[in-house]
């Protein structure tokens, strides 16, 4: 079995929807797995470089778990990459620590997938927003496994009990989807 680290990005969990949901339901269904909550952990911005580095080493596969926030990961998800993956590390000529790793990106938007597209009103497509994360996963030699994205969890609808439910159920697939892919990669050893 591999060991899976779930780092969440998300700023302010305890007044999130979408990905407090995903989180409870990847506790259920993946007791085994290593969860970060960097909201929890580091309020201050204050990132414990070396436990941070120890988590990364002990895992297998790597899954940032984060709302799109203006087209990018929150600022304490970039925080952490920028404390943690550092040249001699994660890259350089002697930064080869995460090598083989593979990493999955699983995150939300407010946005319904629909709206991210050329033409749309988001003006790209979502893979268009990826490529820094791909390079990441290039230049420190992670096994880029590719993403689960899901559209439609705006905070702002939370008072309304009908789309409530349909974000829940969206948010517990997000979920089963992550799960699935990462079992996936657990049988192609």
């Amino acid at each position: 079995m591999k060991n899976i680290l779930i780092i969440s990005g998300h700023p302010d969990l305890n007044n999130s929807f979408a990905n407090k949901n995903i989180l409870e339901e990847l506790n259920r269904l993946l007791p085994e797995a290593e969860f970060a909550y960097l909201d929890k952990l580091y309020p201050d911005f204050r990132i414990d470089i070396e436990t941070e580095q120890k988590r990364l080493l002990r895992a297998d596969i790597i899954v940032f778990q984060f709302p799109l926030f203006w087209y990018s990961a929150p600022s304490l998800l970039h925080r952490w990459i920028e404390q943690t993956f550092v040249h001699g590390f994660s890259h350089g000529r002697t930064g080869d620590k995460l090598k083989g790793k593979q990493l999955i990106l699983s995150f939300t938007s407010g946005a319904p997938e629909e709206m991210y597209c050329y033409g749309g009103l988001q003006n790209y497509p979502i893979e268009d927003f990826l490529p820094p994360y791909k390079q990441l996963a290039n230049l420190c030699g992670l096994q880029w496994e590719g993403y689960i994205y899901s559209g439609g969890l705006s905070y702002a609808n939370r008072h309304d009990e009908k789309i409530l439910r349909q974000m829940k159920d969206k948010a517990i697939n997000h979920a089963y989807s992550l799960v699935g892919k990462i079992k996936s990669l657990e049988r192609s050893v």
